[in-house]
């Protein structure tokens, strides 16, 4: 009898052990194989329904049917670098600093994949990574230290279409491909092999558009571009045509990033609808990419044991409210895509709970059965996931929090969803008028209720002010921007000048030098 209270102690005290740390142990007693793929700007939206029934997306929905699926799931900022960085180290980026594509996390930051190679797992990471600071392009650099000066200048290509290949191409975006087949290699000849846990991570461009070659060096990515095979997989009739608030009727920061986008013009019904087409086939080609890993993984045995994370670093407007690319707290810029299938995970689930890309650190390490550093913003999503119903010391909120302070956009912007509530706040809270959408009775977010509900926009300002010291926040970074274009300048010498007037601005900036020269003096150095 002693013995048996003994060993029932023991197995309780496993049971409690099991919950608190969320271990999954695999068929074979294991450690799970963790698998991430990270596309660039696909937007979450088309991973469930309605949006999910516009274009073919076979593996997404194979993610979707056999595991979980996050409806309400966002970046942590609407940019490439930024929101990759926070998904790395697992933090807010006004913690790690990240404020553009130029400054992110330092090389030597300490990401989760790190800790999960320190814990005996082999680990690999290819295709594009971008979380570290000193990458992209002067031109996108310069335009978010200046964002700050009171001119607009168009920086980016109108957004066009581009058609490839026939009804027989498939593979468009080469790199990609190239990337995917690398790591389906080392799925086969590394893993396979491996008698550790294995992490793998696969960054995809797509369905990223692609640099507008016909402008030239500085270029930046206004061309949606795909094959008629990938346009195939699209249901042209159940493309929506956003609607469009007057200009006039446009917050001055949307407008602002608008105008900077090269959307302020006249588009018609046809072109918003073919931009809209291509970026959907390009989301269809992305699919195809994590189909192929998952193959891999099913073809060597490894599926079972494996949990496979499909995400993005943020979304695409695809031409909603009068706008292309991401830098927009608007769900088809800020809304991310993500699934988790695995062993001991719940399948066919969808899961309404606000989270956002710095959960992805702490829930990685809990998979692998790591604690996760005390430092983290973010909340292990096992908890929601896992058929064991494991124990988290940690309650995730009922709140997700991004922001953003680079390119095309005039102001530091911070954005909370709470509810139904979607609060965005700018620089200092009082410069700036906030926004305010129900997104339960304004999906499309044309209609700023900020000042109708007063008493909503104060309760979510109090809570956004104790999440982040967000004016302090917005005057640290235009401290930053003046410094590092100062330096920039300085770096230049006489080419200042010169270098400056041909940045992918150029068109607009040449009307008159003189004037945005001395526009950027006055900002820099005070009134002259």
């Amino acid at each position: 009898m002693r013995l048996n209270a003994v060993m029932n102690l023991v197995l309780l005290a496993f049971v409690v052990l099991f919950r608190f740390y969320g271990q999954i142990f695999c068929q074979n007693g294991t450690r799970p194989n963790i698998v991430m793929v990270m596309s660039d700007a696909f937007d979450g939206r088309l991973t469930f329904d309605p949006g999910s029934k516009v274009v073919q997306l076979p593996y997404v929905n194979y993610l979707r049917e056999l595991g979980t699926t996050f409806l309400n799931a966002y970046t942590n900022s609407p940019i490439c670098c930024p929101s990759r960085a926070a998904m790395w180290s697992g933090q807010f980026v006004h913690l790690t600093q990240s404020w553009n594509n130029y400054k992110c996390l330092n090389a030597n930051a300490t990401t989760w994949m790190d800790l999960l190679e320190a814990n005996g797992y082999l680990t690999k990471m290819m295709g594009k990574l971008d979380f570290t600071s000193g990458s992209h392009s002067v031109s996108n650099r310069v335009e978010a230290w200046t964002r700050d000066v009171p001119f607009l200048q168009r920086q980016e290509g109108r957004p066009v279409t581009q058609l490839v290949g026939n009804k027989s191409t498939v593979r468009i975006m080469r790199k990609d491909w190239e990337n995917t087949d690398k790591a389906t290699q080392w799925i086969q000849q590394r893993a396979a092999a491996s008698h550790q846990p294995f992490a793998l991570y696969l960054g995809l461009n797509l369905p990223h558009p692609y640099k507008t070659e016909s402008l030239g060096p500085t270029a930046g990515g206004s061309t949606f571009l795909t094959s008629p095979y990938w346009l195939e997989k699209v249901s042209s009739e159940l493309i929506n045509i956003p609607k469009w608030l007057p200009v006039s009727a446009m917050h001055p920061v949307d407008y602002y990033s608008t105008f900077t986008k090269n959307c302020s013009g006249d588009f018609t019904e046809q072109e918003v609808k073919s931009i809209r087409a291509f970026y959907y086939a390009m989301c269809a080609e992305a699919d195809a990419m994590l189909g192929q890993v998952i193959s891999a993984l099913r073809e060597t045995g490894l599926l079972n044991n494996t949990i496979m994370i499909f995400t993005a670093d943020h979304g695409e407007l695809a031409m909603e409210h009068r706008q292309f690319y991401k830098m927009s707290m608007f769900e088809g810029s800020s809304h991310v895509p993500l699934l988790i299938m695995g062993p001991g995970l719940k399948s066919g689930l969808q899961v309404n709970q606000l989270v956002s890309l710095v959960d992805l650190y702490p829930t990685v390490l809990d998979m692998a059965g790591i604690p996760a550093p005390g430092f983290v913003s973010g909340y292990s999503l096992l908890p929601l996931l896992s058929k064991a119903g494991s124990f988290s010391k940690k309650q995730h909120p009922d709140w997700v929090l991004s922001e953003y302070h680079g390119c095309n956009v005039n102001s530091s912007t911070y954005m909370l969803r709470s509810g139904q509530w979607k609060y965005i706040a700018y620089a200092d809270g009082l410069s700036v008028p906030p926004q305010l959408f129900d997104l339960t009775l304004d999906k499309e977010e044309l209609h700023n209720v900020a000042f109708k509900f007063p008493d909503v926009q104060a309760h979510l300002d109090k809570l956004l002010h104790s999440i982040v010291d967000y004016p302090e926040v917005s005057a640290t970074v235009h401290l930053y921007n003046k410094k590092a274009f100062g330096a920039w300048r300085n770096s230049l010498g006489g080419n200042y000048s010169q270098v400056i007037a041909n940045l992918r601005w150029h068109v607009d900036w040449q009307k008159d030098m003189l004037a945005n020269e001395r526009a950027i003096d006055k900002w820099l150095f005070g009134s002259l």
